[in-house]
This record gives structure tokens, sequence and C-alpha cells, in this order.
């Protein structure tokens, strides 16, 4: 059986497609370049196996999505107190671009806004480092977020040097202030280079699923940063990554998140999923007008909401049993199925050779089954049935509706495996 996931995503995808409306960002030249239709999303489970649909393999800049990944390093390298002492968290309502400082203190509101940005890159790496050995902290920190090395767009960082008048003033007024120590030009620079990294959005779902396993990359194993640094990243992302749409956001989203002008946003939902979508034209907060939309969907359809809370980490699927004689399969599961839980139960299913054979569902000890869940559970099913299984469900909860297979049959009911 194939898993429907990236059925999923790529039906969410075409919904939520609209070519036409936005624009792209024209402010920096070479971005006013791109193909504007591009169109692209993935996700990224807990364990790292990454579903991808549309343009996936279409690298663009990462822009402003490397500001939670910096802010990270800087909470590793400095400290949380330290950090805090040279940018605050607070959201500023303001957009990316605006000069949001406290008025007593001169510190900038938060990391995600581009003067708090400027100010956090300068705490990465051990005080007194250099340009130069600062930015190699900085790519092989992004590097080991996104599990492979990433390159620099050469062409684009240049374009946006070259335009950089307002992030040059916000660094020399910080300067000014006492808030950082560095040169105002060096820290200019080295922030435009993070910004000009090239990713994908498998990249951005890997990145993202790091923060939300509390620092560790699924895919390579690799502890990028603590569990507590993670934590504090996906707070100020929930309340600050946004922007000016932060409220919006999370009251009809609810995922913590961070957008790019290049058309990106990542989102990172702590122990579920972390996504990533990529359509270059912005809305008026500078965010892909199609990756909002899509967000918007697979929150909604997915029940990815942060204050959902049934959350496990029980595994889904709590033994597979192979009777030789009848050829039966029988998958007790258990715990709440969630859209996690249930991509695992898929993976599982997934395994089973083509028929004939029966496959048996045990939802005995599920405690609950969330609209996502259902719907996938119900589409292997039928998928099941499709390749030739006989397909068997032990629910004595009626934890599922009775299910049509798809060709007018319905499934083997049978009592909980004991």
């Amino acid at each position: 059986m194939k898993t429907p996931v990236p059925d999923y995503l790529l039906e969410i995808r075409d919904a939520c497609s609209d070519a036409g409306e936005g624009r792209l960002a024209d402010y920096i030249p070479e971005l006013a370049a791109v193909d504007p239709d591009r169109f692209a999303v993935a996700a990224c489970t807990m364990d790292g196996v990454v579903y991808t649909a549309g343009d996936a393999d279409a690298e663009f800049t990462i822009q402003s999505m490397s500001k939670p990944f910096v802010y990270a390093l800087a909470l590793r390298d400095r400290g949380i107190e330290a950090v805090l002492e040279k940018v605050e968290v607070e959201p500023s309502g303001d957009a990316f671009n605006q000069i949001s400082l406290n008025r007593d203190t001169g510190r900038p509101r938060n990391p995600m806004i581009n003067i708090g940005a400027i100010t956090t890159h300068t705490l990465v790496g051990p005080p007194g480092a250099s340009e130069d050995e600062r930015s190699e902290v900085i790519a092989d920190g992004l590097s080991a977020f996104a599990g492979r090395r990433l390159e620099i767009d050469g062409a684009v960082c240049e374009s946006e040097l070259r335009t950089a008048f307002r992030n040059r003033a916000m660094a020399n007024l910080v300067r000014a202030g006492g808030i950082i120590e560095d040169d105002p030009d060096e820290a200019v620079r080295g922030y435009t280079r993070q910004c000009a990294y090239r990713v994908t959005v498998r990249d951005l779902a890997v990145m993202a699923v790091t923060l939300a396993t509390g620092g560790v990359n699924p895919v390579t194993r690799e502890r990028v940063v603590s569990a507590p640094v993670a934590r504090q990243v996906l707070a100020v992302m929930a309340t600050c990554g946004m922007y000016d749409a932060a409220g919006d956001w999370m009251s009809t989203v609810g995922i913590p998140a961070k957008s790019g002008v290049s058309g990106g946003i990542l989102g990172a939902l702590p122990g579920q999923v972390g996504l990533g979508v990529f359509s270059p034209r912005l809305d008026e907060h500078g965010h892909s007008v199609e990756g909002v939309r899509t967000f918007e969907r697979l929150s909604q359809d997915l029940e990815l909401h942060l204050m959902n809370t049934t959350v496990t980490e029980v595994e889904a699927v709590r033994s597979v049993r192979f009777d030789e004689i009848s050829g039966r399969r029988t998958f007790r599961l258990q715990g709440p199925m969630t859209f996690a839980s249930a991509e695992q139960v898929l993976r599982r299913l997934a395994e089973i050779p083509e028929g004939p054979g029966e496959v048996t569902l045990d939802l005995s000890r599920v405690s609950s089954v969330n609209t996502s869940a259902r719907r996938m559970l119900l589409e292997a099913m039928r998928r099941l049935s499709a390749e030739g299984h006989t397909v068997g469900l032990a629910d004595p909860g009626r934890r599922l509706p009775e299910p049509d297979l798809g060709d007018g049959t319905r499934p083997v009911t049978r009592r909980a495996a004991r």
C-alpha cells in the first residue's frame, strides 16, 4: 500500500493555488526575477520521514527564515540570559523592517524583526569572534539544522547588500545605543549572508522539525541545540515570527512559524511535525499568499493547531501479529490517533505485500481518533481493499464510522484480538 500522505499534500497544494494574487519582493532585484509560479509543500515527521508535493527541489534563499535558527545558535553560544540582555522577546506589532526598540532600554523588541535579528547575529559564536569566524559558525549551524551542507547564493547576497540602507541605519542605531559592540557594516554584511543561504521546502521542513523535536535533527540524529533553547525559539516564533500578522496567525493557524520574503514559510509543531511551503508571491505583510493559505488548510484539515491537546509519545502500533495459516495480519493500535500517530500506522501498513491476505486493524486500545487520523485510517483501509486484501476491523469503542472500502463492501467486523 502506498501511504496517502503525499496525496494529501498535493491535494492541499492544488486547492490553495491561486496564481496571480500577491506580488514578488521587487525591492530586491534578484528576488524580483524568480519564477512566480513555483509552489511546493513539505512535511517532516518526528522520526525524519519527509513528504513533498509540487516543486520540492526548487531552491530559494532562506531570508528571514534564518532568524529563528541564528537566534537558537546565539542562545546556544551565549546563554538565554545573556541574549535577553541585548534582545527582548516582546511582540512588536510592527512590520519586519520597523525600528522597534524598547524606549527605556534601547533593546530591540524581539529577534524576529530585522533590528533584533541584526543584533542577534552579533551574538553567535564566542565573545570577540571575527566576522569570518561568526559566518563559519552560522554556516555550520544552519547546515546542521537542515541535515545537509547549505551554500550561499552570491548573486542574491550582493543584490541585497546594494540595497541594505535601512538595515545599515538600524545597525548604526543599536551600535550608537551600546546594544552591539561590532562594526555596524560588519553586522549587516553577516546578517545579509545568513539570509542568502539556498534551501528547498524539504530543508525547511527538516529545520522546523529539528525545533519540534527539542533540538535533535531526526534525519541525521545530531543534537543541534538543547531542548530549552528549542523551546525558547518556538515560543518566540509563536508570538513574533509572523510580524504584524502574528496574532491573527496564532489564532487561525496555531503553528509556531517564520516567513521569508523569498516566499517561504516554515512551521514547527512541537511533538508532531515540521512543515515548509514555498510560493514567491507575497501579501502586504511580506508573507507568501499561497503559503499562508496552505498553512491555514493544513492546520484545519489535519488538526495541527498548537492548542489542540491530544499529543502523545506512545508508539501508535502496539504490536503486529501474522497468522501463517490464515494469512491474516493484525495491527494492534494504541493511544490517541492524531496526524503524527496515524502516519506511523500508515507507514507500517505500507510495508504489507500486495494481496491476497487479510489485514485487521484492532482499535481496542485506541483512546481517541481525531478528524485527520480518521481520514487517514479510512483511506488506508480503502487502499488495502483495492490492492486485493480482505480488511478487518476490531473497533469496540466505535472510534471509526463504518467505512466504505470503495467498491461497495464493508470491512469484516472482528472482536478485539487478545
